[in-house]
C-alpha cells in the first residue's frame, strides 16, 4: 500500500492516545520504532517522544490507566473530543459532528468504537488512510487545540504533551497564537481538584474520554494494521 494511505506515524500516535492495555505495552517496541524513524518530525521531537514510549512500556498498567483517565476523562480541558475545545455545548458542534462524520464515511471509513467521530485517536485513525496533504490539512485546522493542550500538558509534566507537539509539526502550521490563547483562559483545574472538576463537568450534560470496552478491539484492531517489525527502518521520507 502506498504510504501516503498507510501512515504509520499517525496510526501509531492514534494507538498511543487511545485507552491503555497490556496489549499496547507489548507493542511499544515496534511503536517506539516508527517514531524514532520518521523523518517528518524534527531530532529533537523523536527524542521527546522517548520518555512517553519508556513509560508506556515499562510502568504499571493499573497507574497508566489511572493517569489517563485523570488527564483525559476527568480534565474537560484536556478532552480529546476536539470540538469540546472549539464549540462546547453549543448546536454548532452538532453540526461539526455530522460534518465530519460524513467526511469519514465518503472516504469509505467507518469508525469502528462507540467514540465521537471528533475523538483524537479516530480522527488520526482516519487520517492515516488519507493522502498526505489532506491529512496535514486537516491536522493544520486543529493546529491551535492541539498547541494550547500540548501547554497544558506541560504544566502537568506529563510525558503526553510530546505526542500534541509532534503534530503540530506533522501539520506544518504553526498555532494562531490568539486562537491558543482563547483556549487557554478557560478554566482548567488541576486533575487532583476533583471538587472543581466535577463543577466544571456538571455544568452540562455530557460524558467525554475513554470506553476502556471499546478501545481495546480499537487498539488490538490498529496494531494488526501496523507493518511487521521487520520494516521499522525502512526508508520514510516524507511525500
Amino acid at each position: 500500500m502506498d504510504r501516503q494511505l498507510n501512515d504509520r506515524t499517525l496510526k501509531a500516535f492514534s494507538v498511543l492516545l487511545s485507552y491503555p492495555t497490556q496489549e499496547l505495552q507489548q507493542a511499544m517496541p515496534e511503536i517506539g520504532g516508527v517514531l524514532a524513524s520518521e523523518t517528518r518530525l524534527t531530532a529533537a521531537a523523536r527524542r521527546d517522544l522517548r520518555p512517553l514510549i519508556e513509560e508506556l512500556g515499562a510502568r504499571d498498567i493499573y497507574a497508566l490507566e489511572e493517569d489517563y483517565v485523570m488527564l483525559f476523562d476527568r480534565s474537560r480541558s484536556l478532552s480529546l473530543n476536539l470540538f469540546e475545545h472549539v464549540h462546547g455545548e453549543s448546536r454548532d458542534r452538532g453540526g461539526a459532528m455530522v460534518d465530519l462524520l460524513e467526511t469519514y464515511r465518503a472516504a469509505g471509513f467507518e469508525p469502528a468504537t462507540s467514540e465521537l467521530p471528533d475523538h483524537l485517536p479516530v480522527l488520526l485513525e482516519f487520517l492515516a488512510t488519507r493522502p498526505a496533504e489532506e491529512a496535514r490539512d486537516m491536522l493544520a485546522d486543529a493546529a491551535h487545540i492541539l498547541a494550547a493542550i500540548c501547554e497544558r500538558l506541560g504544566k502537568r509534566e506529563s510525558a503526553y504533551a510530546a505526542i500534541f507537539a509532534a503534530l503540530v509539526q506533522m501539520s506544518g502550521e504553526v498555532a494562531d497564537e490568539e486562537a491558543v490563547a482563547e483556549i487557554l483562559a478557560r478554566p482548567d483545574p488541576s486533575p487532583d481538584d476533583l471538587e472543581e472538576i466535577d463543577k466544571i463537568w456538571e455544568e452540562t450534560e455530557i460524558t467525554f474520554g475513554p470506553d476502556p470496552n471499546a478501545g481495546c478491539p480499537q487498539v488490538r484492531d490498529m496494531l494488526a494494521q501496523m507493518d511487521p517489525p521487520k520494516l521499522r527502518h525502512a526508508k520514510t521520507a516524507a511525500e
